[in-house]
């Protein structure tokens, strides 16, 4: 495989991730963009490896009962059809850089966001069924549509309207990040060439694995997870930078 160095990346970035409740589907495109690779492989990679990162942090959530179903299906009912017709669509290389681009500077911003101040007195029964499913359509079909699961936006979305308390976002965040990038991934089937390099996604994958496992457990031994999300701020609005200056 070229670019070992890439295995890694990918290892570091399901590190950070895992360790703040996400995916970091938005990182692994930034990484991937910057080696050229064919974006329907990227966007195929990026969902998987959020898949292997979120489902055990999402089982562990569902057996913790930190999951309200209650609130989370208007989310996904309406982020899931859209985040496969999202996958589904079919568009040009340099269309797909330049929203992946705008993504990044969007989602580096809110992931800068410091919202402690703004979840206190969040009330778990504050839903709002038609904003929640127009929130959930719109990430869920960008989600799609550029090959990420969508948690760096709900995520600190969620947080800032108080939607309810931070373990219930996570777990939100963590249950939206699974459908949505199987729904993805499935809208993408009938569009994907035949010439992914497959042995690459599965050392992909590989290290995401070992990445998540890894940060997991350092989220358990209560890391900083606010430095750790302005570091992952800084680096996403970079490659948001650095992918709109190339594909512009």
């Amino acid at each position: 495989m070229e670019h070992l160095e890439i295995v890694f990346f990918f290892l570091v970035i399901a590190f950070v991730y895992s360790s703040v409740g996400l995916g970091g589907g938005s990182s692994y495109l930034a990484i991937l963009a910057l080696y050229h690779l064919p974006f329907a492989e990227m966007r195929l990679t990026a969902l998987l490896c959020n898949i292997i990162v979120v489902t055990g942090g999402t089982i562990v959530f569902i057996k913790n009962k930190q999951v309200n179903w209650r609130k989370i299906i208007p989310l996904v009912a309406v982020s899931i059809p859209l985040a496969y017709a999202g996958a589904s669509l079919k568009i040009s290389q340099d269309t797909f850089f330049i929203v992946l681009g705008f993504s990044l500077l969007v989602a580096g911003a809110l992931l800068w966001l410091k919202t402690k101040n703004a979840i206190v007195g969040a009330n778990g029964n504050n839903a709002n069924y038609v904003r929640d499913g127009l929130l959930g359509g719109a990430i869920g079909f960008l989600s799609g549509m550029v090959g990420i699961g969508g948690g760096i936006f709900l995520s600190p979305l969620l947080n800032l309207s108080r939607w309810d308390v931070p373990k219930r976002i996570a777990a939100t965040a963590s249950v939206f990040i699974l459908v949505n990038s199987v729904a993805g991934i499935a809208g993408q089937l009938k569009n994907l060439p035949a010439e992914i390099n497959y042995t690459r996604i599965l050392l992909l994958c590989l290290a995401v694995l070992a990445g998540g496992q890894i940060g997991s457990r350092m989220a358990a031994l209560k890391f900083n997870q606010l430095a750790v999300k302005r570091i992952t701020a800084v680096v996403v609005f970079a490659a948001g930078v650095e992918v709109l200056w190339k594909h512009w």
